[in-house]
């Protein structure tokens, strides 16, 4: 009887066990773009749908746009290693030198697409730089399309650029637009609408995707893109986790995470500026806005004035203890891989 009573109480307390519910886990997710811009809305919020799917409602994202929990967008990537917060979204070159084999990423006339560059871009990182992000989780980086000018009054010549006070929104792309002739003003996205309007800025080096969020094509009316294959200039982002809240799931938890972090993720963050970019320049011309298209010849006098910045990289590169040369050649092999 007693062993029978053992056996009875024992069964009863695995029973318990079992029908516990399931542990939940609530993470908070924080970015500077407004919820209705192409990467929240097409990018991040599809990720944490999937996630919350995938994981049978076990794990809960709340979203935390426009930086409402405080801080600056170059504070975004040490509030998800530091656990301010779970999950960001940001720019890698909102923090200068931080990333400095990423970097290559933005070199001159690189971009060929938002969604090809940034699976050639995860490549390149998983194959070369993981150590940039040793203390997070990384999900995935992408890139946006290829970069334009905005501005003012026309851009249609190299000439054009010269002494314009011009946005730059990372290191390499601030030292691109110096050695073109401009007078490059360094600021975080959200900076640049009212420095446009108040005349802080001629132009803006932004693609045309952000254009929407931030109404750009309502302030100035001039839009200057390049021909060929390739875009003058891209930016880098990064969607990463902290890595003490990834590693707080369970097993089977983690595998949802992992099998949503990597390149197609990648290139579906990059395809969602793809989409938008063709959405906002169709609203820029429906504006009777001027977009000015420069030739071939043209371009490759742009390109060939750029080559400066690519070798002062290189320089600075080596000077760091880094294969410069050997991390663009290989970045510019994985995006004609990528690109078909």
């Amino acid at each position: 009887m007693f062993t029978r009573i053992l056996l009875a109480a024992a069964l009863c307390g695995v029973a318990s066990i079992s029908s516990a519910p399931a542990q939940e886990f609530t993470f908070r997710l924080h970015q500077f773009l407004p919820m209705t811009d192409s990467v929240p809305r097409d990018g991040l919020i599809p990720w944490a749908e999937t996630i919350e799917a995938q994981s049978g409602g076990r794990i809960k994202i709340e979203y935390y746009p426009s930086m409402i929990l405080g801080g600056a967008p170059a504070n975004l990537f040490d509030q998800a290693q530091d656990g301010v917060v779970d999950l960001i979204w940001t720019v890698l070159g909102y923090t200068p030198g931080r990333f400095p084999k990423s970097e290559v990423f933005e070199m001159p006339f690189l971009v060929t697409n938002a969604e090809d560059t940034s699976r050639a871009f995860q490549r390149f990182v998983e194959e070369n730089a993981m150590d940039e992000f040793a203390g997070v989780k990384l999900i995935a980086v992408h890139t946006h399309g290829p970069g334009v000018f905005h501005s003012s009054s026309p851009i249609e010549t190299l000439e054009d650029l010269e002494g314009l006070k011009v946005r730059g929104g990372s290191r390499v792309i601030s030292a691109m637009l110096t050695d073109l002739g401009a007078e490059a003003i360094g600021m975080p996205v959200p900076q640049v609408p009212e420095s446009l309007s108040r005349g802080v800025i001629d132009a803006a080096t932004i693609p045309w995707q952000v254009t929407m969020a931030l109404r750009t094509s309502e302030i100035v009316s001039n839009h200057t893109e390049f021909s060929g294959d390739h875009g003058l200039y891209t930016q880098t982002f990064a969607f990463v986790m902290n890595r003490d809240a990834y590693e707080s799931l369970p097993d089977d938890l983690k595998a949802v995470i992992d099998a949503n972090s990597g390149i197609e993720w990648a290139g579906r963050f990059g395809a969602a500026n793809d989409a938008d970019d063709i959405v906002a320049r169709n609203e820029a011309v429906a504006n009777g806005n001027t977009i000015v298209t420069l030739d071939a010849e043209e371009t490759a006098r742009w390109r060939a004035a750029a080559q400066v910045t690519i070798d002062n990289w290189f320089a600075e590169a080596a000077a760091g203890g880094i294969d410069g040369e050997a991390l663009y050649g290989r970045a510019l092999e994985l995006v004609a891989q990528e690109t078909q």
